[in-house]
C-alpha cells in the first residue's frame, strides 16, 4: 500500500473518532439537560401552592398565655370580668306551641337539649354575664337537666318541675329561682300561650345580689385556648393536601372540611329533629329544623326593657354554635307514661363536631355533681373548642347522620 493511501486511512480513522466522541459528548449533554428539566420540574412541582408551610392565624396579642379564659366557654373575658361571676340555668321551652322564637338563647354559653314530655325537646341554657333585656320563655325543671346543671354551680331558673327534681333541689342545697314574679313577668299576649314567662339580665343580677348570690364556681369542660383551636381548625382543613398527590383528586387548591352536614334525630317527632350547617368562613354552626327553617331566636338589646314583650324591641338571628355535641343516652318514658326518665351518669357514645371535623368517642359522669369528660376512641380527653356549645341528648333510638 502507498504512503498516501495509509495516510488518508489513518486521517478516516482519526475523524471517525472525533465524530464518535463530539456523538457520545452530545448524547451526554442531551441526557443531563433531561435530567435537570426533570429536577427543575419537580422542584416546581413541589414549590407549588399547596406544598407550602401551613400559615396560622394571626392571634392578636392580648391572647397571652396569661390571658383570662372563660370557665363556660373557653373564650377570652375581659379585663374588668372576673371567672367566677354568677351562673344562671334556665329552663327553656321548644315546643311550637308559642316557645319558639326563644329569646336572649344566643347569650348562652352550654346549652342541652333533650325530650322534655310527649317528644317535645327542652334546653337548659347555661349564661354567665347576660346582658339581654329578655330571656326566655321559661318552663318547668326535669331531674336529668338539674344532673347537667349541677357542675356549673348555677341559680337554677325554672317555673316549677317534676316532683323528683323539686325534691332534689329542695335537698341539695341548690341557689333556686321558680317563678317569682319579682323577678319574673308574663306577656300579655296570647299566641305563646303557657309559654310566656320571662325574665331579664338586671332581673338575674338583683336575684342574685339580694342573696348574696355573688359567684359561681364554674367545673366547665376542657377547653382548647383559642390558640390552639386554630392550630387545630387549621390542622384539620389541611387534610385534604394529603390528596393532591392522588391522579384522581379534584381538589388541588382549596381546603376543606370534613363535614358540613350533621343530622340529629331525635325520634319519631320530626318537628324536633336537627340539622347543622358547617360555615368555613364563621368557623359555625347553623343550626336549622328538619324542615330546613332557621332556628332563629330574638337577640334583645342590653336597656332595661324588663316587661316588654320580645317581639316588639328585639331583633331574629339564627343559632350558630361553635361546638355541636351528640350524646347517646339510655330514655324511657317515666311511670305516668307521659314525662321521660334520661340516665344521665355513666358513659355512652358520643360524636363531637368542632372546626370543621367529626370525633368520635364516649361521654362519661360518673355522678351528679362531675363534669361530663368527653374522649376520643382511644380514650384521650377532647378538648373542646371555645365558644358556645349546643349538646343534644339522643336517644338510643334516635340517630345522628354525618
Amino acid at each position: 500500500m502507498s504512503d498516501n493511501a495509509k495516510s488518508s486511512i489513518t486521517k478516516e480513522n482519526k475523524q471517525k473518532k472525533i465524530d464518535t466522541k463530539l456523538l457520545t459528548m452530545l448524547l451526554v449533554g442531551i441526557a443531563s439537560a433531561a435530567g435537570g428539566l426533570i429536577c427543575i420540574i419537580v422542584a416546581l412541582l413541589h414549590s407549588s401552592p399547596e406544598y407550602a408551610p401551613i400559615e396560622y392565624p394571626t392571634i392578636p396579642s392580648y391572647m397571652s398565655a396569661n390571658s383570662n379564659y372563660s370557665s363556660l366557654t373557653g373564650e377570652i373575658l375581659p379585663e374588668n370580668v372576673e371567672k367566677d361571676t354568677p351562673a344562671f340555668c334556665i329552663q327553656t321551652p321548644n315546643g311550637t306551641d308559642g316557645a319558639r322564637p326563644q329569646a336572649g338563647l344566643t347569650e348562652a354559653g352550654v346549652i342541652f337539649e333533650a325530650i322534655a314530655e310527649a317528644g317535645i325537646t327542652r334546653f337548659a341554657a347555661i349564661y354567665q354575664q347576660p346582658s339581654s333585656a329578655v330571656i326566655g320563655p321559661i318552663r318547668s325543671l326535669r331531674l336529668y337537666y338539674l344532673d347537667w346543671d349541677t357542675p356549673f354551680d348555677c341559680t337554677i331558673v325554672h317555673a316549677g318541675g317534676a316532683d323528683d327534681a323539686l325534691r332534689a333541689v329542695a335537698s341539695g342545697g341548690y341557689k333556686d329561682l321558680s317563678e317569682d314574679y319579682s323577678y319574673m313577668y308574663r306577656g300579655t299576649y296570647q299566641k305563646r300561650l303557657w309559654n310566656n314567662l320571662f325574665t331579664s339580665s338586671s332581673a338575674l343580677r338583683s336575684f342574685t345580689d339580694s342573696h348574696g348570690y355573688d359567684s359561681s364556681d364554674i367545673h366547665g369542660f376542657a377547653r382548647m385556648t383559642p390558640e390552639e383551636s386554630n392550630r387545630d381548625r387549621v390542622n384539620s382543613l389541611a387534610k385534604t393536601r394529603l390528596d393532591i398527590t392522588s391522579p384522581t383528586s379534584d381538589n388541588t387548591s382549596e381546603l376543606s372540611p370534613d363535614v358540613v352536614n350533621i343530622n340529629l334525630r331525635f325520634g319519631g317527632v320530626s318537628t324536633f329533629n336537627v340539622n347543622y350547617t358547617y360555615n368555613l368562613e364563621s368557623n359555625r354552626y347553623l343550626r336549622k329544623y328538619e324542615n330546613g327553617v332557621p332556628h332563629e331566636v330574638y337577640k334583645c338589646p342590653a336597656e332595661n326593657l324588663s316587661g316588654k314583650n320580645p317581639e316588639d324591641i328585639c331583633e331574629l338571628t339564627q343559632m350558630t354554635p361553635s361546638v355541636v355535641i351528640a350524646m347517646v343516652v339510655n330514655e324511657r318514658r317515666a311511670a305516668d307514661n307521659y314525662h321521660e326518665n334520661i340516665t344521665t351518669t355513666g358513659s355512652g357514645k358520643a360524636y363531637i363536631f368542632q372546626n370543621g371535623k367529626a370525633i368520635s368517642g364516649t361521654w362519661s359522669k360518673p355522678t351528679r355533681n362531675d363534669q361530663i369528660e368527653f374522649l376520643d376512641e382511644e380514650g384521650k380527653q377532647v378538648k373542646l373548642a371555645p365558644g358556645q356549645t349546643f349538646i343534644s341528648a339522643i336517644p338510643s333510638y334516635g340517630s345522628i347522620e354525618y
